[in-house]
């Protein structure tokens, strides 16, 4: 039977999905699929000037890459504004929000005052209603925003579930305004009402959103509602221990699909960052499931490693199915402009190679060799093509037109050559190698000649002989 667990991912779409996006909802699903709750998407949109249509769809294609599937949602604040709005009038009318007439110029000048006597800049309440306080008449021309009416004694307080007990003075807060002077709501007054009809139990976010909690939850507690249990994740760090940027890679998440990582090894790998299972390192998304709580969230920042990402991806690559991987390697191909059909079947070659590569890219290029017409440097074509070399090829290329065209037959004939001619595998194979796919390093290379086919084999290197 389902649980009563409902978490969220509220994504602002005023950039991409990044890492530590992609992190918070990985955990937030992880959750409430552990707990056989309800994970919800919702688009905070508010911000109208900074939020892009191409910022939405790279978050609900970052989603779907990772398999991030929401049960409810995509929720979009932009269209829930009413509610917002019908909110607000029934906060005024009990007497927990009020219209604030301070002009920003005069709140400026308040703030300047107070900063000049080393106080704390605040607004200062002259329009918060109180027994028996005279409010000043408003003025004229001037449209009031709605400040919530925050407690003035008394603590906030939340046990957040990974960093502990954390405690705000009511005294350090003052009245938030909630909706602006052309009555669109702010963002920590529609977050605020979204997570109470939403029946979020569990927010789970990043600690960049801890100085929000205590003003939302004097909000929730003005509203009557439940508070939701919070955990505030730590923030990653890039390879060198400074904050994540765009500068270590961290652009959009879709940007790790556009480098040739599987999503089963950024999944497997944003688990790891800052939440740990014993020293298991390599796991499935079901077995994540499984094990997934909070209270093995380290509150400590987690640290980038780019090469563990890359081993990660090595592994998921070596272990993934040869159809799958040849199908996204033709679409890489065919973005290149190359005719993924112009060679061989892709997945021999992607059987000759996953073992070899650290992302799909290096795959689609080694592909790609087979596929298109390859020209060797100059420097390639006279370190190894030198006349001895060239001698040899023409003789493996007789013994190469009437072979058997499998692995051992061609092995032979490349032994036969060798003994013919006085030379070492290497002196065979190198400039059989550049003649071949225009390259020094490949896989063994009678398994590169049976791949590649006869008829490609030996009109490459009958250009050189």
């Amino acid at each position: 039977m389902a649980s009563n667990v409902r978490t969220r991912f509220a994504p602002s779409p005023t950039g991409y999905l990044h890492i530590g996006g992609a992190r918070t909802a990985l955990f937030s699903w992880a959750y409430a699929r552990r707990h056989e709750g309800t994970f919800i998407l919702r688009i905070e949109d508010t911000d109208v000037a900074r939020s892009t249509p191409e910022a939405v769809q790279a978050i609900l294609d970052g989603m779907s890459w990772l398999g991030l599937d929401a049960d409810e949602g995509p929720f979009y604040q932009m269209q829930r504004m009413d509610r917002y709005k019908a909110v607000i009038q029934e906060m005024l009318a009990a007497g927990t929000a009020y219209l604030c007439y301070t002009a920003p110029d005069e709140l400026e000048r308040m703030r300047e005052e107070q900063r000049a006597r080393g106080e704390k800049p605040r607004y200062d309440g002259r329009w918060r209603p109180e027994p028996g306080k005279v409010v000043p008449v408003p003025p004229e021309g001037v449209a009031p925003v709605v400040r919530f009416r925050n407690p003035v004694d008394g603590v906030v307080a939340w046990d957040d579930l990974v960093k502990g007990r954390i405690e705000i003075a009511n005294a350090e807060l003052d009245d938030l305004v909630i909706a602006r002077a052309d009555g669109t709501p702010t963002y920590n007054f529609c977050v605020v009402v979204d997570d109470r009809d939403m029946g979020i139990t569990h927010v789970i976010r990043g600690d960049d959103h801890v100085n929000n909690t205590p003003r939302q939850i004097n909000i929730l507690k003005a509203l009557g509602a439940d508070v939701p249990l919070y955990a505030h994740l730590s923030m990653i760090l890039g390879d060198d221990g400074t904050k994540l940027s765009k500068r270590h890679g961290a652009v959009s998440v879709m940007q790790y699909f556009d480098d040739g990582y599987l999503p089963e090894a950024v999944i497997n790998y944003l688990a790891r960052l800052g939440w740990s299972h014993g020293d298991d390192e390599i796991f499935s998304r079901e077995q994540f499931v499984e094990w997934f709580d909070l209270d093995h969230i380290t509150p400590s920042a987690a640290q980038f490693n780019t090469e563990k990402l890359n081993w990660l991806n090595a592994h998921y690559i070596k272990q993934a199915d040869d159809a799958r991987l040849a199908a996204d390697v033709a679409n890489r191909l065919a973005k290149r402009g190359v005719d993924p059909e112009a060679g061989p079947a892709l997945e021999s070659i992607v059987a000759l190679y996953k073992e070899r590569v650290a992302n799909l890219n290096e795959l689609a290029d080694a592909a790609e060799l087979y596929c298109t017409e390859v020209h060797p440097a100059a420097e390639l074509v006279a370190q190894h093509l030198t006349d001895s070399a060239k001698a040899a090829l023409a003789s493996l290329k007789a013994r190469l037109a009437t072979a058997a065209w499998e692995k051992a037959a061609i092995s032979q004939a490349i032994k036969d050559t060798m003994a013919e001619c006085g030379l070492k595998m290497p002196q065979v194979a190198i400039p059989l190698r550049v003649a071949t796919l225009g390259v020094p390093q490949t896989p063994s290379i009678d398994a590169v000649l049976e791949v590649l086919g006869r008829d490609r084999v030996l009109a490459r290197v009958g250009r050189y002989v």
